[in-house]
């Protein structure tokens, strides 16, 4: 016998039974993104590497860790470990920003990422997100943050918390960078490995790290009182009162947390993250932000925009399964002939009917039907002959003969 191959490690096959849940997630996202007038985009899921090197940054985990590259043909691949980027890169490619203002669109479906896999994260991922391209008032991160609130809802997920910080622009955040520097120099050798490469090339990224001792030395009275610093600019800090304003006026509950600033180098100014009080300490559901240099950075024009991504199987596990959809009808029958065209005749008026194909015994089909559908059908000697159909409602076991061209008004 040969070798069984499985499926790889950090991957897990959808099957079956599990889709509707996912359909539940993308139906719910189309119906709820629609009317806020977003539209679907589906890129590819490789790029170039340079896109993600320079559109998430060279200095995250993501890029220097975490990414599937490959070389073919002397250029250099890889499959996209988050999709904002590669939106971007449509965005200016397709001519979008020639568009009226504000250009919403939409996205789901599998992302990749190297890393150690566990409840909910997997290397190969699923993501639901959305991006807003053209407006710079507060207004559109106020959306985008009620959206995601609503999609939420929409799903049956009330149980959540909301987060928000301000980075400020470029030029204030650098004057927080260095005083974020300065305080920590003398704890430089406690941080942890990953803390110190971020030291001198993305000190805002040391607020983000997950180990324990790090969280300690933030917690220190002269530290946390640098962090929780008004570093910002009037300019940005404005900013951020009129989208507290804005999610006030949406009844949208908030609290500020000034360690929250994102895993990626692109965000600026507004930062959030939704979280579930059901997912233990891994327990972001949503995360994303305003990230108005990344469209110029990429070799656009100066385009103002926000979004966010949401993980989809933190999403499924947070939900209630759904129940298999049973088919409308399962035709019983001792002749595979005349089930065939009776099955074709109701599929083509709309549906869902199935038969047995092998031709097992009566007992047999009619379990099936009891398993898979609402009602059977049953197609037998005498029914034949007559020209009629049994219809049996296998929810009140109520049975019916009647003419072959009635039974859709059974069913």
């Amino acid at each position: 016998m040969a070798k069984i191959i499985n499926v790889i490690k950090g991957t897990k096959d959808i099957l079956p039974q599990d889709v509707s849940s996912w359909h539940r997630l993308e139906e719910t996202a189309l119906d709820v993104f629609s009317k806020y007038g977003y539209k679907e985009i589906r890129t590819p899921i490789f790029e170039a590497t340079e896109l993600f090197a320079r559109g998430v940054g060279d200095t995250t985990d993501i890029v220097n860790k975490e990414m599937y590259t490959f070389e073919k043909s002397d250029r250099s691949l890889t499959l996209r470990p988050e999709n904002t980027a590669g939106v971007v890169r449509s965005f200016i490619e397709n001519g979008m920003a020639r568009l009226s203002a504000p250009v919403k669109l939409w996205y789901h479906g599998p992302m990749f990422r190297y890393e150690r896999p566990q409840a909910g994260r997997q290397r190969q991922f699923h993501q639901v997100g959305v991006e807003m391209f053209g407006v710079k008032q507060p207004a559109a991160d106020a959306e985008v943050i009620l959206l995601a609130v609503n999609y939420l809802k929409a799903l049956g997920l009330n149980d959540l918390t909301v987060e928000i910080n301000s980075l400020g622009c470029p030029s204030c955040r650098e004057e927080y960078k260095r005083k974020i520097k300065e305080v920590l120099k003398p704890e430089f050798e406690n941080l942890c490995e990953d803390c110190q490469n971020r030291y001198e090339k993305n000190p805002l990224r040391l607020l983000d790290c997950k180990v324990e001792s790090c969280k300690e030395i933030f917690e220190k009275p002269e530290i946390k009182k640098v962090i929780q610093a008004d570093f910002i600019c009037d300019e940005c800090a404005e900013h951020f009162s009129e989208l507290k304003f804005y999610l006030n006026k949406m009844g949208v509950k908030y609290s500020e947390n000034k360690l929250l600033v994102r895993g990626l180098d692109y965000y600026n100014r507004t930062v959030f993250e939704i979280k579930s009080n059901n997912l233990g300490s891994q327990n972001a559901v949503c995360g994303g932000g305003r990230y108005d240099s990344l469209v110029r950075n990429l070799g656009g024009d100066d385009v103002p925009a926000v979004g966010w991504a949401m993980g989809m199987e933190r999403l499924n596990s947070l939900l209630p399964p759904v129940e298999a959809e049973k088919l409308d009808a399962y035709i019983v029958s001792n002749s595979p002939a005349d089930a065939f065209m009776l099955a074709e005749d109701l599929r083509c008026n709309g549906k869902a009917v199935e038969f047995d194909l092998s031709n097992k015994k009566f007992t047999k089909q009619l379990e099936k039907a009891a398993k898979v559908a609402k009602f059977a059908l049953i197609l037998c000697e005498d029914e034949i002959k007559s020209g009629t159909v049994s219809v049996k409602n296998l929810d009140t076991s109520e049975q019916k003969t009647v003419n072959k061209n009635e039974v859709l008004t059974l069913i």
